[in-house]
């Protein structure tokens, strides 16, 4: 059975969307409001008041694009959100370090290890999970926490370093989480030679990217080649594959249906569509991305 749904991260107590227009949105993570460029957000603002509160304004110029600041907004601070902690830095390109649309899919991903985790009660081999194009570890800790062995892949020193932070945040230090810092494609190509094996595969591929040494990333060159081999690494009783997509061109269909051809050898369903945040003011709802996620019946 296939599903086209709508995702839906309503506001929390130290996260919340305001308000959204002009191709720009209004976000609050914990004390502090922050304002940034979201060409989704089509149309009008609803309270240009509330948007001169502001703490932290992101601009572009022709030449340069930088945060403007209160002096009272320090470099990071944590935040909780879907029942995890994260630590808040904005970035040069804007980010903040979490992606909140994602609250439901680690829900989901929760749901589905610990499901196994009941079945496969007395077994002492746990769940394990490959996710590639980790950045900062939001679905890395939501695998942890719901008891899973995590193997957490990205090409940036950086944003690996900042999901240790996470994690420690969230207090999961003691959990089976494994760094690489590597190219998605030559790791899983290694582990396709190792013979390893995962019982789910949590997949975020940029549109465009490099690796851990430069190794150039092109989601119309690539994806395909990358989804044929995380193939190849999936346990012979596969519990779920989650795809995420942002800056593409591809539609929530589109995926779905590579996921449908992907895993047509395997009981189970496919449900697809889009990634959105409510306003917590009026109930408008901003598209941030499309996801097709695959679960065992």
């Amino acid at each position: 059975m296939t599903q086209i749904v709508t995702l839906i991260t309503e506001g929390e107590k130290d996260y919340e969307l305001l308000d959204s227009g002009s191709e720009e949105k209004l976000e609050r993570y914990g004390d502090f409001l922050l304002a940034r460029p979201d060409p989704q957000a089509l149309w009008q603002k609803h309270d240009e008041k509330e948007w001169a509160h502001a703490h932290g304004v992101f601009t572009r110029g022709s030449m340069s694009a930088s945060w403007k600041m209160s002096p009272n907004v320090p470099a990071s601070w944590q935040i909780q959100l879907g029942g995890l902690n994260f630590i808040i830095s904005p970035t040069a390109f804007k980010h903040t370090g979490v992606f909140p649309e994602q609250v439901s899919n680690w829900k989901w991903i929760g749901e589905q290890i610990a499901r196994a985790t009941v079945a496969r009660a007395g077994a002492t081999k746990k769940v394990s999970v490959l996710n590639l194009f980790g950045y900062t570890g939001g679905a890395t800790l939501a695998c942890a926490k719901a008891g899973a062995e995590v193997t957490h892949v990205d090409g940036s020193k950086s944003a690996i370093a900042w999901t240790k932070e996470n994690v420690r945040a969230s207090g999961l230090e003691e959990k089976p989480i494994r760094f690489m810092l590597d190219d998605a494609r030559k790791f899983v190509a290694r582990e396709i030679k190792r013979g390893k094996k995962y019982d789910g595969i949590i997949m975020d591929p940029p549109a465009f990217g490099h690796g851990a040494k430069k190794e150039l990333w092109k989601i119309e060159e690539h994806l395909q080649e990358l989804l044929s081999m995380c193939k190849q690494v999936l346990s012979d009783d596969p519990l779920f594959f989650l795809l995420n997509g942002y800056a593409s061109s591809y539609s929530a269909v589109a995926y779905r249906n590579i996921l449908q051809d992907l895993m047509k050898n395997f009981a189970g369903n496919v449900e697809a569509g889009e990634l959105t945040i409510r306003e917590s003011k009026n109930g408008r709802l901003l598209p941030c991305g499309i996801f097709a996620r695959w679960s065992k019946k």
